[in-house]
């Protein structure tokens, strides 16, 4: 199963609202929880996720860096970040995976199309009437 990045969950989320995310967002603001919040909050979380990869992941560069001698004291922070990258990638997997799953589920409402007019009905002409007995 493929993994979404917050930039192309963004793009979902405005294609199946129909609506940029800034204005979905403060949309969302004014409604009681629902779906839209709960895609938003998602989408939030896998971009904080991935914005801490990324934190984790430069951090982690600086640390180990082939010209930084490490000593007993760095050793514990290059621990520290590596910890905290495993655990950032692992949020991100499994936002991603939640939020793909929720936006494949969904689909976008297209309103029906207005049914046509019916045709208008013309009234019958009234029939004269027969009667039963026989005309002289």
């Amino acid at each position: 199963m493929p993994h979404l990045t917050s930039t192309e969950t963004a793009g979902r989320i405005e294609d199946l609202y129909g609506a940029p995310l800034a204005d979905l967002e403060a949309h969302a603001q004014d409604q009681p929880p629902g779906m839209l919040a709960a895609l938003l909050g998602m989408h939030h979380d896998l971009a904080f996720a991935e914005r801490s990869i990324a934190f984790h992941r430069d951090r982690l560069a600086q640390l180990v860096h082939r010209e930084r001698q490490i000593g007993t004291h760095e050793v514990s922070h290059v621990l520290d970040c590596a910890r905290r990258l495993a655990e950032a990638v692992a949020v991100h997997a499994i936002q991603a995976k939640t939020v793909l799953a929720v936006l494949q589920s969904l689909g976008r409402v297209v309103p029906p199309e207005p049914s046509p007019a019916p045709a208008p009905t013309v009234p019958a002409s009234p029939v004269p009437a027969t009667s039963a007995a026989p005309s002289r």
